[in-house]
């Protein structure tokens, strides 16, 4: 890399390895190679045709123009009525701001309370993207880990000990990708307490909210009193509930000073949203939700089956995931054995047989912080799960 041409701070992050691994499996399918992609965070279902038709609606009827950079006033009142609705909760539109995805809107928020030097804790295993966007912001990332001894969930006790005078925020992801695990009201409120205590800033992940499973209840750590909710800005969007992954639709709640600087940068960056998926992601959250449900219960069949088929499976263990639409199960009885002529050395070099081996894409743990772990997404149909788990199992044991 010419260092002459590239910033440092471009320098130091790396690209979205999930990312590139789901492109290097679509790119070998295009070559006719039969891939099964376990790869992408994204929800194999069609967006639901009562959202589809909003958006073509708004394209028929001329809504093709640029909106107000943080949304439009109908978006953000039917943002608003959610909170109320699945959180109990309360926002005013100055409050309220809709982003180019939730990835997007974590993005403006680190730019806007990020100065150089100060640290944010992230829990781990960790979606990729957070140390990297921490990194971009000229902040630190603080990395406090899990396993699957501990149900992949830090405890109030870690926190405290990571914090230091440059403590600015701590991000919580739940249910979480890569893992699925899910903090409890009564796991949130030790880690919250921390924060107030601490003067930290909480960024809660909630995409993943619709998609929880065995009952298990869902608990933003805002709403667990006004005064946490005054050190909390909680992200969600469409992409996973709604399978709206391209129409790029993201928000965030929360102080609005803190709202408003975060649509500052967006205003020298993307400017508004898209205007046509602003349509749809109103006809989204006020309309039917049947959809939700029904692609929930069915992710909750494929991840009972998946585990059912990996525990089954000699020398893996996997923690059963509360909520998402993943499995991270244990891989390091394999490391240091050679497998099919290769040395697996590392979850990398496991992921790596299987693309070749098996015909399977599926994510090593290193990039979410969790070495000799690998990921697979059940967010794709029951024949390629049973298929793919067939070339899995036979892969290790032939």
């Amino acid at each position: 890399m010419n260092t002459k041409l590239i910033s440092k701070r471009v320098a130091a992050i790396k690209p979205s390895p999930t990312l590139v691994i789901d492109a290097k499996a679509k790119t070998l399918k295009q070559q006719g190679v039969d891939i099964l992609n376990f790869a992408p965070g994204e929800p194999d279902f069609d967006t639901p045709s009562n959202i589809k038709n909003a958006g073509i609606h708004a394209i028929i009827n001329g809504y093709t123009k640029y909106c107000p950079v943080g949304g439009t006033p109908e978006l953000k009142d039917a943002v608003i009525k959610k909170f109320e609705r699945d959180n109990n909760l309360q926002y005013a539109q100055n409050e309220i701001l809709v982003s180019c995805g939730a990835k997007h809107s974590i993005y403006n928020l680190l730019q806007t309370i990020i100065d150089d030097g100060d640290e944010v804790i992230i829990p781990a295993p960790f979606w990729v993207s957070y140390p990297d966007m921490v990194i971009i912001a000229g902040g630190k990332p603080i990395i406090v880990s899990a396993d699957d001894k501990s149900g992949f969930k830090v405890n109030a006790k870690q926190i405290k000990e990571a914090v230091t005078e440059k403590t600015k925020a701590i991000i919580i992801n739940s249910p979480s990708n890569p893992t699925g695990a899910a903090y409890t009201a009564a796991e949130l409120q030790e880690i919250a307490d921390i924060c107030l205590e601490k003067d930290i800033l909480i960024i809660a992940d909630d995409i993943y909210e619709k998609l929880v499973y065995d009952g298990f209840k869902f608990t933003s750590v805002a709403s667990l009193s006004p005064k946490i909710k005054e050190k909390t800005i909680v992200v969600n969007g469409l992409s996973k509930a709604y399978s709206m992954t391209g129409w790029r639709i993201g928000f965030a709640a929360g102080n609005k000073e803190i709202i408003a600087g975060m649509s500052k940068v967006q205003s020298q960056s993307t400017s508004n949203p898209t205007s046509i998926s602003l349509k749809a992601a109103v006809e989204a959250l006020n309309g039917p939700q049947d959809s939700v449900e029904m692609m929930r219960v069915e992710f909750e069949k494929r991840r009972n089956y998946i585990l059912e088929r990996l525990l089954a499976i000699k020398g893996i263990s996997c923690q059963k995931p509360q909520g998402a639409f993943y499995v991270f199960p244990n891989i390091k009885e394999f490391l240091g054995k050679t497998i099919k002529g290769k040395k697996i050395n590392t979850d990398m070099d496991f992921a790596d047989l299987m693309l070749e081996e098996a015909k399977i894409a599926i994510v090593p743990g290193s990039p979410f912080g969790a070495d000799g772990y690998v990921r697979f997404s059940y967010a794709t149909s029951m024949d390629n799960i049973k298929e793919g788990l067939d070339r899995f199992e036979r892969t290790i044991k032939d």
